[in-house]
């Protein structure tokens, strides 16, 4: 027997993959089915970090601290101050997780752009501070804390992944602005994310946004049809889950 808990439906991808442009448009796609939201489930670091540094007096060295903390691969753990901002983007995405599930409840179906993980340690998405690294008694309790959040996060399983599959130079082209080498990390990691056995679509990433989007569309049409949904001529939703 079918669950009757709304599809929740996560699109991943490394930058440059076209997630914001894909999520922008399966939601509208998605809203035909019945009442949706869409739910940004990322750190953003780089959209806070250049709010940050706007900040009066405590801006720019906040802004430092931030970009510090974007390199995962640290021998031990960062002081309190940067580890307090780590953890005030955990929090972000803690509240965004919660408003998430929050509108599962009221029905809504789910699409978020990105997904916690916690199959790699590091690697986007997932934790941020460094595993078994050493550090102050305060910042470790800090890092156990993060921990626990995201495999909190993480034991809610996506009924649907739609992966985003890009090439490096395809990606890099697409944001001239990224460091090559950060990108190449995400790009290599994205096929080996599992999320729990959640059921995955690849999409190839490169193809262009009209045919990109095609297929998203055609992934989200599929999975819909096989939860029990179905659009009639006129485009409302019928769930057959619902009385």
């Amino acid at each position: 027997m079918q669950s009757i808990k709304p599809p929740l439906i996560a699109v991943i991808g490394s930058d440059g993959s076209g997630k914001s442009t894909v999520c922008e448009y399966l939601i509208t796609c998605l809203l035909k089915y019945g009442p949706a939201e869409r739910v940004h489930l990322g750190k953003q670091a780089g959209n806070v970090g250049r709010a940050v540094v706007k900040l009066p007096l405590m801006g720019k060295s906040l802004g430092k601290a931030i970009e510090r903390n974007k390199v995962k691969t640290a021998k031990k753990l960062p002081g309190p101050v940067p580890a307090l901002v780590i953890m005030s983007f955990v929090l972000r995405r803690l509240l965004r997780f919660r408003h998430m599930l929050g509108c599962r409840r009221r029905g809504l179906i789910v699409l978020t752009d990105r997904f916690p993980q916690v199959q790699i340690p590091g690697a986007y998405d997932g934790t941020v501070f460094p595993a078994d690294a050493k550090g102050s008694r305060f910042v470790s309790w800090l890092a156990e804390l993060e921990r626990t959040a995201f495999h909190w996060m993480a034991s809610h399983q996506p009924d649907l992944v739609i992966k985003l599959n890009v090439d490096l130079n395809v990606a890099c082209a697409r944001k001239p602005d990224h460091r090559r080498e950060a990108l190449a990390k995400k790009i290599a990691i994205t096929p080996q994310l599992t999320f729990g056995g959640a059921k995955l679509v690849d999409i190839d990433a490169n193809k262009s946004l009209d045919e990109v989007l095609i297929d998203a569309e055609k992934a989200i049409a599929e999975f819909m049809t096989a939860c029990g949904y179905h659009r009639s001529p006129d485009n409302r939703a019928i769930n057959l889950h619902l009385p």
